[in-house]
């Protein structure tokens, strides 16, 4: 028996991954503070559940496909770039999603209220689909990086939605290692 840092996300195919991988080269070149996500741990979050005991990753997974019946896959598309809380105070870089943004919510919805019928918290924050590429460590940099993301505009290529996966993270002083635990398939149409 052991915690396991566990979350509920989309993995991302190829090309996006790689077109999300030119977007952060260009911005790291501004020069800022910020800590990047590196390309293989582009992924985007759908519920972060925290360290789980790791006998519940059956239930997770069961309220994932419980959540997901019925859904048939979709598209996602990613689209223009951002910072939470905001531009004048960046504190996470993201991208964000155009197509696919209300299926994402809505599937989200469900993965909530299935999981927390099985005794997980519900996250009291309304879910804002959107990929984080990168965190800011320090001022140093921002006001050129803010400048890069305000004349950036990003269309990244579709990708179609064909699973939802459970992940592991495992925090290492090198950065974190993701690992899929189990995947839950969608319909095909």
């Amino acid at each position: 028996m052991a915690d396991v840092r566990t979350f509920i996300a989309i993995e991302l195919k190829a090309p996006v991954r790689d077109a999300i991988s030119q977007l952060i080269e260009q911005l790291r070149v501004v020069g800022a503070d910020v800590r990047w996500v590196s390309s293989q741990h582009l992924h985007l979050t759908l519920k972060f559940l925290g360290s789980i005991d790791d006998r519940r990753i059956g239930n997770v997974t069961e309220g994932v496909r419980e959540a997901s019946s019925g859904i048939e896959r979709f598209e996602l598309t990613f689209s223009g770039v951002g910072a939470f809380p905001n531009l004048n105070h960046p504190r996470v870089i993201w991208v964000g999603l155009c197509g696919g943004a209300e299926g994402t919510k809505e599937l989200t919805r469900r993965i909530e209220t299935v999981l927390e019928v099985k005794g997980f918290k519900r996250e009291e924050r309304e879910f804002s689909p959107h990929l984080t590429i990168g965190r800011v460590n320090s001022p140093r940099g921002v006001q050129s990086l803010v400048a890069c993301v305000d004349r950036m505009s990003f269309v990244g290529p579709a990708m179609v939605v064909d699973r939802i996966a459970v992940m592991k993270s495992d925090l290492r002083s090198t950065g974190p290692i993701y690992t899929r635990l189990a995947a839950v398939q969608l319909l095909s149409p």
